[in-house]
C-alpha cells in the first residue's frame, strides 16, 4: 500500500507539473518513480547503427528488470539471444550457436551504461549534464552528457512518459558514433516475475567461454 500511494504521488506530481518543468526536476521525478517499483517488464524494438558503414540492424524481444539490478534481455528476432545480469555475473547465450559467454557483472554497474539508463537507475543529476530538448509526440526528451565520458557512452537521449515518469526510449551514442536505440513498445511496472527469470545454467552441449578476466571484453555485451 505504501508503494502504491508513493507511485500515485509520482503520477499526480507529473500531471500537475508545468510544461516548462526543469530538466533537473524531471530527472529527480524519474529517480523517485523508479524507486517506487520493484520490477518491470517491457517489449522492445532495438535499432543498432554502425557509423563506419551506416549498416543498420533491427532486433525485437522482451526485457525484464528486478531490483536492485537483475536483468533478463531476450532477443527473439532476427535470431534468439539471451542476456542475463545475475547477482554475480552476466551471461550472453546464443542457442543457435550453442555457446554462452560469461562476463563480469561490473560491466553494467556504472551509470554510463545502457542498462542503468533504461532501468532508471543511472544517477542523472550526479553523473550527467542534463538538458531538456522539448517533446516528441507525447514523450519529453532529455539529452544526457556524461560528466566523464567513457568509450561506450559519450552522449545519450532519453524519452520520458511525462504522465507516468518512465523512460520509454533511450538512444546511446558511443565514442565511434555508433548508436543503440531501444524503444519500449509496452511497459508493465511491478510485473509478476520469477527468480528463475534471472538465473542461467548452460544447457547440455553448450560451450561456455569465460570473459570475466578478458581485457578485450571491456564493453558490456548490452552495448
Amino acid at each position: 500500500m505504501r508503494k502504491l500511494l508513493f507511485t500515485l504521488g509520482c503520477f499526480l506530481l507529473l500531471a500537475a507539473a508545468s510544461p516548462a518543468m526543469a530538466a533537473g526536476d524531471l530527472a529527480q521525478t524519474i529517480k523517485d518513480c523508479y524507486a517506487a517499483i520493484d520490477t518491470f517488464q517491457a517489449d522492445f524494438t532495438q535499432y543498432l547503427t554502425r557509423s563506419e558503414n551506416g549498416k543498420k540492424e533491427k532486433r525485437q524481444g522482451v526485457m525484464r528488470f528486478k531490483r536492485p539490478l537483475l536483468i533478463s534481455w531476450k532477443t527473439q528476432s532476427p535470431s534468439p539471444e539471451t542476456l542475463l545480469v545475475t547477482n554475480s555475473e552476466i551471461w550472453d547465450y546464443f542457442p543457435d550457436e550453442k555457446v554462452a559467454y560469461r562476463y563480469a557483472r561490473s560491466l553494467v554497474e556504472d551509470s554510463r551504461t545502457l542498462i542503468q539508463v533504461l532501468t532508471g537507475q543511472a544517477l542523472l543529476s550526479k553523473d550527467f549534464d542534463v538538458k531538456e530538448q522539448g517533446m516528441e509526440g507525447k514523450l519529453k526528451i532529455l539529452r544526457l552528457y556524461p560528466k566523464e565520458p567513457v568509450p561506450q557512452m559519450t552522449e545519450a537521449v532519453i524519452y520520458v512518459d511525462p504522465d507516468r515518469g518512465y523512460i520509454l526510449r533511450a538512444v546511446i551514442i558511443d565514442f565511434y558514433g555508433n548508436t543503440n536505440d531501444v524503444r519500449f513498445t509496452s511497459f508493465t511496472p511491478n510485473a509478476s516475475l520469477s527468480s528463475s527469470d534471472f538465473k542461467f545454467k548452460a544447457p547440455k552441449g553448450c560451450e561456455v567461454e569465460d570473459r570475466t578476466k578478458d581485457s578485450a571484453a571491456g564493453r558490456s555485451p548490452f552495448n
